[in-house]
């Protein structure tokens, strides 16, 4: 039996998700973050070294990182669901976009995070303004760039084909699910980017993104 170990608010949710177009039957063992740091609960060092989310368990194996878990579960139970064929251009994007997703996507996003929080954090007052400015600074410079030059990169993807490996729904889809998400709820994704807004509209009234959140429990990252 396949085991997530599912953490609130993060990239698990995704691989329900995945589970849930396979239709394959599946257990969840559910964390939360700790409500200070937001951190992963040291429980899930029990089960990954990492003690990281998502990661799953199935039989006697033991998968960490989204792209790895999307790659072994489509491989092993999809039958050649969700995958381009092999050799054809779609695979080609197919490949890349399971790999850009973390590798180029997430990175700006997540440093959107941490610098947001350091101009919110609490922090003697003479150290704050300093802290502020730099952070601003890094920002406007560096990280909302990054993030945009993504955002145009996807949208002009979708101009190309109704979806992210071609005119059919693939696993990559699933994969680029949370960047997407995350960008829209922090990272500037709004109606400038109408093929990507759209994009997110048509993922989640799939019905199995919905049977996944109805499974996995509050996804901030949906309203």
């Amino acid at each position: 039996m396949i085991i997530v170990h599912h953490l609130n608010n993060s990239r698990s949710q995704r691989i329900l998700w995945l589970l849930e177009e396979l239709g394959l039957d599946y257990d969840i063992k559910k964390y939360q973050r700790d409500p200070k740091t937001m951190l992963a609960p040291p429980e899930l060092k029990a089960v990954h070294p990492l003690g990281k989310s998502p990661v799953i368990s199935d039989d006697d194996n033991v998968v960490a990182e989204s792209g790895a878990i999307v790659e072994y579960l489509v491989e092993r139970y999809g039958q050649g669901a969700l995958v381009p064929a092999a050799g054809t251009p779609d695979k080609l994007r197919y490949t890349h976009m399971l790999h850009y997703a973390e590798g180029t996507g997430m990175p700006p996003l997540l440093m959107k995070l941490v610098f947001d929080r350091i101009e919110t954090e609490r922090m003697p007052f003479f150290v704050k303004p300093i802290a502020k400015a730099i952070a601003a600074k890094v920002k406007q410079m560096f990280i909302m760039p990054n993030i945009e030059n993504n955002l145009r990169f996807l949208e002009a993807e979708l101009h190309k084909s109704s979806w992210f490996a071609g005119e059919a729904f693939t696993a990559a889809d699933v994969q680029i699910s949370f960047v997407l998400e995350a960008a829209a709820a922090r990272g500037g994704l709004d109606a400038r980017y109408p093929k990507l807004m759209a994009w997110l509209e048509r993922i989640h009234a799939r019905p199995a993104y919905q049977r996944a959140l109805a499974r996995g429990g509050k996804y901030d990252f949906v309203k």
